[in-house]
This record gives C-alpha cells, structure tokens and sequence, in this order.
C-alpha cells in the first residue's frame, strides 16, 4: 500500500521536474496540466473547466458561494460543472504549489459510466464541485500518469490508458454520482447542466433566462431556483461572471484591446464592462493589459 505521505513526495518530485512556467504546464496528453505556483496568490476569481486537480505540494481553498472548498496532497478536486468561483493559493518560492490537471471527456465518463454497470441512485443534486479524500489506489493510478508524461513513447503508448485508470478512481470515489449526473442527465440537474453548455456556447449573446428555461423545459421560477441550488448564483450574475472571466483571458493573449475585449464577450458598454471587470478582479482591464506587457 502506497501511503500519503510518499506518494506526495514522489508525485511532488515527477511534476517538478517537468515544470517550465508558472501556471498550466501543458504535457504530451492533452487532456494533461501540470500546475505550478511559486508564490502566495490571495482569493482570486477563477472557473475550471470540468476536471480533476489533485494538488502534490501546497494547497488552496476554493470560495463558491457559502462553501469553502479545501484540497491538499491528502485530496483531489472533483470539478464536474465550470463554476466561476474564487480560489486562494498558499505556496511560496522555496514550497511551489504542485499539482496535475486531468479535464473531464464526457464520452470516456459515459463510457465507463456504461462499463461499470447500474450504480447506487444519484441524489437529486449532487456537488458540482467538491474535494475528495484521496484512496490508495487512486493514489497508485496518479502516479503512474505522472510518471508517464516524462516519457513521449510512453504517452503514445499507455497514455490514455492511464487517464482512463484514474477516472475510474474518481468514479469509484465519493464523487461519482457527481461524475455520472454529468453524463446521465436526469431530472433537474441533468437540464441545468444543458443550460450551462448553452450559455458556454453563447456567452457572447442576449440569452433570455425566460428563454433558456423553456429550452430546457423549465418553468422560470423552477429554472432559477435549481440554478442557484447548483451553482451557488443566480443566472444573470453567472452569465457576467463568465463574461468577465473570458475577457481575461482574451486580455492576457494580447490579442484584443479593450474595447474589442468588451464586444467579445457580449458588452455593448466598454464603460459598463470597465466598471463591471474593475468591481470583480479588482482592477481595471487597462491596468491588466498592461501589466500583462510588462511581464
């Protein structure tokens, strides 16, 4: 039996040495990250794409409206939904946080989902985002992945094969029901998880919450009040948030000035969208872009 301690210390020693920036590393998997963070980061808002983080040195704490979300080298992050949340790094020079980013395939969820046979019944509305206490043999299957992402004939061979290996940790962890709802759609949380992808694929347009609603056969009032239920915000304060969130990412290519970010993401106001970015970040989109030039 592998224990917690020497796994961290050997996964801790894998990652670092295939680190080469702060933030995402990429890896030859692409559906691979590895995370590094040389310094303390305070709350800062944030959304994952569907994924798991398992964190081998350091640790943070994710702010989603009134849960506080803890994962250290003794847990993993189930991230089955993108969830704009705020997330506090703790790590320094001499302890960098380091971690691995596995994104989530719905097709290999539905296919193992299928594989694994008839489950326990999914709760109505499982954890879209929650830490897991991490298991033995999920301690085993990560670190395998990671000591196949050092070597690019490895990957090509065993690659997808390690990742299937640790969704099926997941799967079988305290989170599965949250893994399977995402590929199962049942019931309520089956049709908000329909309107999130909807709003992901047209972000940048007006979109009714009236009408979102009746696309996914929902009342307005039921609509709203499961949204909340599922993402701890209203759907108006998600769509800007997640706005928000993509003009960063667009500012910090480059590739857009600020007036274009704001047409991107669906502002009709530069005005508006600096007022909004400034009371959500902190600073103002300018100072962003040009903080970005300078580093």
């Amino acid at each position: 039996m592998v224990t917690p301690f020497h796994t961290s210390t050997t996964l801790s020693g894998l990652i670092a040495a295939l680190i080469r920036h702060d933030g995402f590393n990429a890896t030859p998997l692409e559906q691979v990250s590895l995370l590094y963070l040389g310094r303390h980061q305070p709350r800062t808002p944030l959304m994952y794409e569907p994924s798991l983080i398992v964190i081998a040195q350091g640790r943070k704490t994710g702010y989603l409206g009134d849960r506080e979300i803890h994962y250290d080298p003794g847990q993993y992050l189930v991230q089955t939904l993108p969830l704009p949340f705020e997330c506090e790094t703790y790590a320094s020079s001499t302890a960098p946080l380091l971690g691995v980013s596995i994104k989530l395939d719905p097709a290999l969820l539905g296919e193992l989902t299928s594989a694994m046979g008839q489950p326990a019944p999914v709760e109505a509305f499982p954890q879209p985002m929650a830490s897991v206490a991490m298991s033995a043999t999920m301690q085993g299957a990560i670190i395998r992945l990671a000591e196949t992402l050092g070597d690019t004939g490895a990957c090509r061979a065993m690659g997808a094969a390690r990742i299937r290996e640790v969704v099926f940790e997941a799967l079988n962890g305290e989170q599965g029901p949250a893994l399977r709802a995402l590929v199962q759609g049942h019931g309520h949380y089956g049709r908000i998880v329909q309107a999130l992808s909807t709003l992901h694929d047209h972000f940048d347009q007006e979109v009714s919450v009236e009408a979102l609603a009746r696309r996914v056969n929902m009342s307005g009032s039921a609509f709203h009040q499961h949204f909340k239920q599922i993402t701890r915000t209203s759907p108006g304060q998600y769509v800007k948030r997640l706005r928000l969130l993509k003009a960063q990412a667009l500012l910090a290519g480059q590739s857009h000035n600020v007036n274009q970010t704001a047409l991107a993401v669906g502002y009709r106001s530069a005005a508006q969208f600096s007022r909004d970015y400034k009371r959500y970040f902190g600073h103002t989109p300018l100072a962003h872009r040009q903080r970005e030039r300078q580093t």
